[in-house]
């Protein structure tokens, strides 16, 4: 049986990679499981690392005011608010929402990609 999906994605005509420009897993190698012999397989996201904070230029710090959210965060800081994760990356937190508990608290912004 030929996966008509697997077809397009081998002539070009769709993205072999499922997300978007600025999500997190952009790029990241995908996995099968195969269940069984014959199986159609499921594809899986492999682990996605995050990179060391030497290598995350920060070019501004934010000091956080009460009531704000990691998205709007990123919206004003690198216009684009699905970008709060690089954030986080750049602060070595793993929950978002720790960015931006403590009010008063220090946070690098890195630079928005493409720039």
């Amino acid at each position: 049986m030929t996966d008509p999906v697997q077809l397009l994605i081998d002539a070009g005509a769709i993205s072999s990679d499922p997300f978007s420009e600025n999500s997190r897993y952009r790029g990241i190698e995908q996995g099968i499981y195969e269940s069984a012999a014959g199986a159609p397989g499921i594809r899986y996201i492999l682990r996605r690392f995050i990179p060391q904070l030497r290598d995350i230029p920060a070019v501004a710090e934010h000091i956080v005011n009460g009531g704000e959210r990691p998205d709007v965060l990123a919206s004003n800081a690198m216009g684009d608010a699905e970008l709060y994760w690089r954030i986080a990356d750049a602060n070595a937190v793993i929950d978002p929402n720790d960015l931006t508990d403590t009010v008063g608290a220090r946070v690098s912004i890195p630079r928005a990609p493409g720039l």
